[in-house]
């Protein structure tokens, strides 16, 4: 029986994308490891948001076609890198396109076969990737993609290149995709896109309130997570975002990537918004549900961004005081409009990033404090190591939970009895 090893980098969406993969190989009657020195085939999911990522994926790669193995590329890396990659890999090497991920079983039947034709595999295709046999790491969590790509014209994103224009899954599709993670157990459910606030804008329509209230018409004990929205489309539907949040199946958690606190470097980024937008939405969410969690993402060291522009960006932080934030020392990335900006030095940039998270740091522990000896109710969708468990509470805060009994899957109170700056810690209340 033919061994598949599986490698995944990258979002949420491409988490999805795998455990899609994993259950139609599975299905086909092959048999998937976890250790890829015995494997026949490697599968790699890629991602390129970022350049040091995509060189690991190409470290990562050359390593397992010199030790013989037959490779498929899936993911982002195939559309943009295709040429480049063919001629760095003559042998044992296939590409899938992101778009085609329900092909999997095709493709590798073709590479056993001899009969792969690239062309076949790398056409881009508008698929819908739900209701398919999947295999996942958590039985408490089910991920849903709700769209491909996005309207967005980011001057130094390559997703967009990757991925390509908006395209909206059916809503009575996406429904039954997250009825049957309902039904198989999952007691989260993740919803994931590029951007999730612009479903359905592709014409001209904001369907994300109706897609969510459908979702919670499902019977059931579970909660929903939205992932990232950019702000200008969450501007779109702010009233009726705010009293979807409201509901008890809703995780209270904003992920809204803001990434300067600069109306300038937001220009030069071709972002649409300011930062009068992201304070409208912030403060409104904040005013309406005040325990929300908000996630945000910064881009350190942007072409032109001066100590003021930084500065501002550091002010906003510390006005927004987000509990979780991705930073990121900017990168050119090639084909983007912002590859042929002036960069700033790697110096400044590593000084500013060290300032943000130190500054983040302090925000972390100050937003715990009052969190000790708190009874919370938690969600536990996670084994950690030992007799530790991983739960999330009505505002997704991270708890690590001690407990001898198998505590997975269930909702519980639990007392918190220490504080660390990214997540609580507590015990089972009896």
């Amino acid at each position: 029986m033919l061994e598949v090893y599986f490698e995944t980098y990258g979002c949420t969406a491409n988490q999805n994308s795998s455990e899609i993969m994993k259950g139609l190989v599975r299905q086909a009657g092959l048999n998937i490891t976890a250790n890829p020195e015995v494997a026949d085939l490697i599968i790699i999911n890629s991602c390129i948001v970022k350049q040091p990522t995509e060189e690991k994926i190409r470290r990562r790669l050359a390593d397992f076609l010199k030790q013989g193995k037959k490779v498929i590329l899936a993911g982002c890396m195939p559309r943009l890198n295709k040429d480049k990659l063919k001629k760095d890999n003559p042998n044992n090497f296939y590409m899938l396109d992101t778009s085609q991920i329900k092909n999997i079983t095709s493709i590798i039947k073709d590479t056993q076969e001899n009969n792969y034709d690239a062309e076949k595999y790398l056409k881009k295709i508008n698929e819908v990737k739900l209701t398919l046999p999947k295999i996942s790491d958590s039985k408490c969590v089910g991920i849903t993609q709700i769209s491909e790509g996005c309207l967005g014209e980011c001057s130094y994103c390559i997703v967009r290149l990757a991925k390509g224009k908006l395209f909206s899954y059916p809503k009575e599709k996406i429904l039954e995709s997250v009825k049957n993670d309902v039904q198989s157990g999952c007691k989260e459910i993740w919803i994931t896109s590029q951007d999730n606030a612009a479903y359905g804008n592709e014409e001209g329509k904001c369907l994300l309130p109706e897609l969510l209230k459908g979702m919670l018409e499902i019977p059931g004990k579970f909660h929903i997570r939205i992932g990232m929205m950019n702000p200008n489309n969450v501007l779109k539907i702010l009233g009726e975002l705010i009293e979807i949040y409201k509901h008890p199946k809703m995780f209270k958690f904003l992920h809204i990537p803001i990434q300067s606190g600069s109306d300038s470097i937001l220009k030069a980024m071709n972002r649409k918004y300011k930062i009068k937008d992201i304070n409208k939405i912030i403060s409104k969410f904040k005013k309406e549900i005040p325990e929300i969690t908000i996630a945000t993402d910064i881009i350190v060291g942007f072409p032109g961004e001066t100590d003021e522009d930084f500065k501002e960006t550091c002010n906003l932080i510390q006005e927004i005081r987000p509990e979780i934030l991705n930073r990121s020392n900017f990168g050119a990335r090639k084909g983007t409009p912002a590859e042929k900006l002036k960069p700033i030095t790697s110096k400044i940039m590593n000084q500013r990033a060290e300032h943000l998270m130190k500054l983040h740091l302090e925000i972390c522990n100050n937003l715990q404090k009052p969190y000790i000896n708190k009874e919370l109710d938690v969600l536990i969708d996670k084994k950690g190591f030992e007799n530790t468990w991983l739960g999330r509470t009505e505002n997704y805060k991270l708890v690590a939970v001690h407990s001898l009994a198998n505590i997975l899957g269930k909702k519980l109170k639990v007392k918190i009895k220490k504080i660390l700056p990214h997540y609580l810690m507590g015990e089972v209340s009896e």
